[in-house]
């Protein structure tokens, strides 16, 4: 559907000489009118096809924008007193079109209210601040749904580091006006790591499942699931060993071999913040997982003996410990495990006797253990951890 979609549009562009390259067995019908709103529609429909994972749509969809363009600087200059061609204006700059052919076109003809045109302009320009001076009070549900929808998006990004609160409302604004298409799967994008950030565990399980069901086939599904990692590790929200079944089932929708890293990731943070119940659970999330003799089945080792030794299991987590592979540990690990032991072994110390003490007669009430030496280790160890692991490489659009 979306190849024919593709087609269509091209026809919609290209002079009529290029159109046999590019026509299919059967013939596909196409508008005779090159209306600007008609070939924005048009490229709308074609990169809504990215979303569901069309390769074909991704690799041409460069050349259509382009083409367009080429037909807004040819359209008569009447044109653009159509409202509906203005708004497609920037709903073109904000899809991706050339700002530079846009200032080619009549300004003083294009019938659009300023702040879109000029915002629109500033933000595909870099013009950041000014972008944002001029978009900050426009209501996206004011708009036709269309131009709202991209606005939004726009404005999501535009806030998301000054006004987090107000990012994720302008994002949730693009998914209810423009379901199932490019726009909402990009607002699930980034919205999905303000959420985390936010720590609201709820909503961030929304989102996930969203794009799960939606757009898992997205050409930019990696870039999803970066986003997802960091807005999960960066935060508390696997830190809470209640929801962790919940964590599983959101981490069972990506490939193993990240599955893995993600599972050691909150581990390792988890064991940082002294919450050892999580830390045991993803430790044996990510031992399941794990290749035989592998880096990561040797970290998911270390952690799973950390978390027993430090709590319940003793002599069964230090001996895990002390069967450790160290040359497959990375260094900063390295560093953890060496103050763990030595915390573990801390706490078996012997009580000291007093002066006072005798051979017959033991002292009355236990010594304080002296943990002293090993908290020191332990702060001289998480001083020299740095970033949490880098997750997911994906390429971002």
């Amino acid at each position: 559907m979306i190849r024919l979609l593709l087609c269509a549009a091209l026809l919609m562009v290209l002079p009529p000489t290029a159109a046999p390259a590019l026509a299919d067995p059967a013939p596909v019908p196409a508008s005779t009118s090159s209306e600007p709103y008609e070939l924005v529609r048009a490229l709308q429909a074609v990169q809504d096809g990215i979303a569901n994972g069309d390769t074909a749509a991704h690799g041409s969809h460069i050349a259509l924008i382009r083409q367009i363009g080429e037909k807004f600087l040819a359209a008569d200059a009447n044109v653009w007193s159509n409202p509906q061609n203005g708004q497609a204006v920037v709903i073109y700059l904000l899809s991706g079109g050339a700002p530079q052919l846009v200032r080619k076109l009549p300004r003083d003809k294009i019938n659009v209210d300023g702040r879109l045109f000029d915002g629109a302009l500033a933000y595909v320009e870099g013009r950041q601040d000014e972008a944002r001076e001029l978009l900050k009070d426009v209501k996206p549900r004011t708009l036709p749904s269309g131009l709202g929808g991209q606005v939004a998006l726009v404005q999501g990004a535009l806030f998301a580091r000054t006004e987090a609160s107000l990012a994720i409302e302008r994002l949730d604004d693009a998914r209810l006006l423009l379901p199932g298409t490019l726009v909402e799967e990009a607002a699930l994008r980034r919205e999905i790591l303000l959420v985390g950030q936010a720590e609201d565990f709820d909503k961030f399980e929304f989102l996930t499942l969203a794009y799960i069901r939606h757009y898992r086939n997205s050409i930019y599904a990696g870039d999803f699931w970066q986003r997802f990692s960091t807005g999960l590790t960066q935060s508390s929200l696997a830190l809470d060993e209640r929801r962790f079944a919940r964590i599983v089932a959101l981490l069972e929708q990506i490939d193993r071999a990240n599955r893995v890293k993600l599972h050691l990731v909150i581990a390792r943070n988890a064991m940082l913040r002294g919450r050892m119940g999580v830390t045991r659970l993803a430790g044996e999330r990510a031992l399941g997982l794990s290749a035989d003799a592998s880096v990561e089945r040797e970290r998911a080792h270390f952690f799973r003996g950390a978390s027993r030794a430090l709590t319940d299991e003793y002599d069964g987590g230090l001996a895990e410990l002390k069967a450790l592979d160290r040359s497959k540990l990375p260094e900063r690990d390295v560093a953890l495990l060496n103050a763990t032991l030595q915390l573990a072994l801390d706490v078996r110390k012997p009580f000291a006797s007093g002066p006072a003490a005798t051979a017959d007669k033991p002292p009355a009430t236990p010594a304080r253990l002296d943990l002293a030496s090993s908290t020191a280790t332990l702060a001289r160890a998480q001083k020299q951890l740095g970033e949490l692991e880098l997750l997911a490489k994906d390429r971002r659009p």
